[in-house]
């Protein structure tokens, strides 16, 4: 840190309060609470979808939020995102809280920490993976260890110089998010270009096209083994993979191998098994999505909530995968999936989908132009994930020059 900065524990400069939940004795008032799913990953307030709820109003008093309280995310988190975001709560109107998976930091003296500054200096630190090397899990949530996160060491310089790096900050993100923005735009529209291609190309009209069903066009569709048939003590590690909807990307089949069955177990349920040449289709989640069985994935089992389908000399399995993950079938699949609370497919209502099939070798152009526009457009995609890429590491860069005293006009 620069010469001349204060550096204490932040405990020391702030005051920690605990967050608060629905309230069980009266007198209840009702306030806004503010929750994880109101903290963006670039580090800002959401306040789309803030829950009102009713809680205690004693309780209320000594958690009532004030503008330039810093809101910690204590539990929660995931795999790719670590517990420990914060978000500056700026709102002078209106009585809101925190939910008791965060904490509020509160500045004690505003003319020694400017909270702006404070903020931007947390985010760094969880940005730079300090607060992932401070949490634990207990039963699937994560949890920030306090006492580590109160220590950690806070430098800053005086109150003037603590606003002016806040404002070269903000004028800074601006342009960053909306560089952002743009970036994130141009991904949507490369595939909105594919799908577009791809419709063009579905409905290109051809010579001798068939009016057929996908059971009559394949060879057949299976189901995976209902639960009877697979019980806890047939899972185990690193065997052979279940392939369910979780399982099946645009990049093909990416397997769990936690939960995995043994090579006997496989035996047992054979007629289950998928090969080479085979489409495995998710029956519930969403609809569409499916994969190509390859020689890399031959003998997988096929899960509870997935069909697989068998190839014919009717239909190009390529071709099929293809106008499967296309809007077009991906819309006409969900119109027919039932299910009030989860979209489910049956295996009649799959058998007996709709279909208008070129002869093989125009099914087989057609996926090599597929083929050809789906390259063209992951270019495009690569060019603006790097540009995202490196308007992340920009702010990261920004960040580490002002909290390092090098950030100047």
């Amino acid at each position: 840190m620069k010469a001349g900065w204060t550096t204490k524990p932040l405990d020391e400069a702030c005051t920690f309060i605990n967050g608060l939940w629905k309230g069980e004795k009266a007198p209840l008032k009702m306030v806004g609470v503010i929750r994880n799913t109101n903290f963006t990953k670039d580090g800002t307030l959401d306040d789309s979808d803030i829950a009102f709820i009713e809680v205690e109003a004693k309780k209320f008093e000594k958690r009532k939020l004030s503008p330039g309280d810093i809101i910690l995310e204590k539990s929660g988190g995931g795999p790719k995102q670590p517990v420990g975001r914060v978000v500056l709560f700026d709102k002078s109107e209106g009585d809101y809280s925190f939910s008791n998976f965060t904490a509020a930091i509160r500045v004690k003296s505003a003319s020694e920490v400017d909270s702006r500054f404070l903020q931007k200096f947390l985010h760094w630190t969880y940005l730079s993976g300090v607060t992932e090397g401070m949490q634990s899990n207990s039963t699937g949530i994560r949890n920030l260890d306090g006492d580590r996160y109160k220590a950690i060491q806070i430098s800053y310089p005086g109150i003037e110089e603590q606003r002016r790096i806040v404002t070269l900050l903000d004028e800074a993100f601006v342009d960053i998010a909306t560089a952002k923005a743009n970036a994130e735009k141009n991904l949507q529209n490369a595939e909105a270009l594919f799908q577009s291609q791809l419709t063009t190309l579905f409905n290109r009209r051809t010579k001798n096209v068939t009016h057929t069903t996908l059971g009559q066009a394949t060879g057949g569709i299976f189901t995976g083994p209902f639960g009877s048939l697979l019980h806890k003590q047939d899972y185990i590690e690193n065997g052979i993979p279940l392939v369910n909807p979780a399982h099946i990307s645009q990049n093909g089949i990416e397997p769990d191998y936690r939960k995995t069955v043994s090579g006997e177990t496989a035996k047992r349920l054979a007629n289950y098994i998928m090969r080479t040449g085979d489409i495995v289709i998710g029956r519930r989640g969403e609809m569409g999505r499916c994969a190509l069985v390859t020689d890399a994935e031959d003998g997988w089992l096929c899960g509870t909530g997935s069909f697989f389908i068998k190839p014919s000399s009717r239909c190009d399995a390529g071709y099929l995968v293809h106008l499967l993950r296309s809007d077009q079938c991906k819309q006409q699949l969900e119109n027919i999936a039932g299910g009030a609370v989860m979209p489910n497919l049956s295996n009649t209502d799959l058998s007996n989908f709709a279909l208008e099939l070129p002869p093989v070798e125009d099914q087989k152009q057609i996926v090599a132009e597929i083929e050809e526009a789906k390259e063209s457009v992951e270019r495009l995609k690569s060019i603006y994930r790097q540009k995202l890429t490196a308007l992340d590491d920009l702010k990261k860069s920004l960040l580490h020059q002002a909290f390092s005293g090098q950030l100047t006009q």
